[in-house]
């Protein structure tokens, strides 16, 4: 009877988006197939995406749209910058910028050919009020490193540091521009007005949202003139391309091995890890009386031994499909990652490793010491079953090592303070290096390093001389001597206070016949990363 009500419910979903692309479009033929060709015609393509994907908050980047969590481009709104395939840094609006010897003055030239879809000059007062109002706005962003934005005439804004930055570039790439003369933040949400290459024509909360091309766009006019966004739960999407009523939907390794006539499974490369926080600190309360630290894996030898003692290709076979890659650091395959971080599996050498930390193996098949069994108890989000999938493979493995596992699903309304105390399945992954600095660099109690708690002097000095460069490339290399400089750090043969897991590839199905443009690779979130460039997109 679920199998049933599940199917139910789906075809429910199916004759909903039936109704909703009927009122879009005008007449939608009462019967569609995946062989009939694009859903909306030539010109425009109709993605589904996840119901979290829509911005609680609108389109106003001053309110994340563009960042936070799951980083995409705004589409809507210009940026200064923009990151390339390869996560170098291009441009948008900018024409070029300088950084002051002390890292705390950005000057940014802009162009002067821009105009905001109302036909206003886009101008860097625009920009400078952007960045002021982010400032004092943003909820999702950290911009505690910009003290003001000012511009000093029609096309140039110098932005002013309260410490150095060098990664401000891409800051920039996320940041849509919005108009001085036009923004209220109670309105601007809901009716946009940008320069980028779309504009919102149309927003149906909880439904869908359609874009249509700027004709004034300064750039390449957009190939697909109309992108329609329905925000759809996974097996609805499934069932909307089984009728051919999407021409693009996001999908996981769930259906993997279904198959779709006239769709085919993309699957796209992706920094959107899974890994455990280990705490590194033996076992403790904080002043607010919370369970923080963890006896067990507060020895670097255990954490080095489960380092080494998980086989992530297993992993990638058996919960993901085959849909992954090995995940060794939170930023794999990013110009800052450094490649020492990689180990190969090795079993024998993580129980030499636990042996050597006192936790020997009993005839029960655990290991013990002083009487005390190994023990961890392996929190994950409740919902996400493919976080309790991995959570449960990683536990199997463990087991095979002797260290004996509980598994508990949580919600994030207490997940944050259990990890200080247990470890957690988390997602990361995003185009700044500020992701290794947010967990890695000794920041006090607070932010993501509190699920260490990590501290390590060296790291840090690397991580603030990054930050402190005057040369974005130059200070890749100081980022990735941070991760292992070949004495210390927070690989293998240093610190491991987090041990990652895999990188979950973002897969979706595509009709026949859509020219998907060639993917950056994706970071957290199974979203919007997957048409930051549908201008590009064609149909054949």
């Amino acid at each position: 009877m679920k199998q049933y009500s599940l199917i139910a419910s789906v075809l429910s979903a199916v004759l909903s988006l039936s109704l909703l692309l009927s009122g879009c479009q005008g007449n939608l033929p009462a019967s569609s197939s995946a062989s009939s060709g694009p859903a909306q015609g030539e010109d425009t393509v109709v993605v589904a995406m996840d119901p979290n994907s829509e911005p609680a908050s609108g389109f106003d980047p001053a309110f994340g749209w563009g960042a936070g969590e799951h980083v995409h481009e705004p589409l809507i709104q210009s940026t200064l910058t923009v990151t390339n395939p390869d996560l170098t840094i291009g441009y948008d609006l900018a024409t070029g910028y300088t950084v002051s010897n002390d890292g705390l003055t950005w000057t940014v030239t802009i162009r002067g050919d821009v105009t905001f879809t109302d036909g206003e000059p886009l101008t860097a007062e625009d920009v400078a009020f952007t960045y002021n109002t982010v400032k004092s706005s943003s909820s999702v962003n950290d911009f505690t490193m910009l003290d003001y934005a000012e511009a000093v005439d029609e096309t140039t804004v110098v932005f002013h540091m309260n410490r150095p930055f060098s990664i401000w570039p891409y800051t920039m790439a996320i940041v849509g521009i919005i108009p001085e003369h036009a923004y209220d933040p109670a309105t601007y949400g809901s009716d946009p007005i940008g320069s980028g290459r779309y504009e919102l024509v149309q927003w149906d909360r909880g439904q869908q949202v359609i874009l249509q091309a700027n004709p004034d766009y300064y750039g390449d006019p957009p190939s697909m003139q109309r992108v329609v966004i329905l925000f759809m739960e996974e097996d609805a999407a499934f069932l909307a391309a089984q009728a051919g009523q999407v021409d693009v939907a996001y999908t996981s390794a769930t259906y993997s091995d279904q198959a779709i006539d006239g769709y085919t499974l993309a699957a796209y490369d992706s920094v959107d890890n899974r890994g455990f926080n280990f705490p590194a600190v033996p076992a403790g309360t904080d002043e607010e009386g919370r369970a923080v630290g963890n006896d067990f894996t507060a020895d670097v030898r255990v954490r080095r031994a489960i380092n080494i003692g998980i086989d992530r290709q297993e992993m990638i076979d058996h919960v993901l499909g085959g849909y992954g890659s090995p995940a060794y650091s939170v930023c794999d395959n990013l110009p800052w990652y450094n490649p020492a971080s990689e180990v190969a599996y090795d079993p024998e050498g993580a129980a030499a490793l636990l042996d050597e930390a006192g936790w020997l193996l009993s005839d029960d098949g655990y290991r013990y010491q002083d009487g005390v069994r190994a023990e961890l108890n392996l929190l994950y989000s409740t919902g996400d079953s493919v976080r309790q999938a991995l959570c449960a493979d990683f536990a199997n493995q463990m087991e095979e090592l002797g260290i004996a596992c509980t598994m508990e699903g949580v919600g994030w309304d207490t997940a944050y303070d259990r990890a200080l105390s247990q470890p957690l399945i988390w997602g990361w992954g995003a185009h700044t290096p500020m992701e290794l600095y947010n967990i890695y660099h000794t920041i006090g109690d607070t932010g993501s390093a509190q699920y260490s708690p990590y501290s390590n002097p060296t790291v840090d000095a690397y991580m603030d001389a990054a930050l402190a460069s005057t040369d974005l490339e130059e200070s890749y290399a100081l980022w990735q001597l941070a991760q292992w400089d070949g004495t210390t750090g927070i690989t293998q043969d240093g610190d491991v206070p987090w041990v990652w897991l895999v990188n979950v590839d973002h897969l979706y199905w595509v009709r026949d016949g859509l020219q998907i443009a060639q993917q950056k690779i994706h970071p957290h979130g199974h979203g919007w990363s997957i048409v930051n460039n549908v201008d590009c997109w064609s149909w054949s």
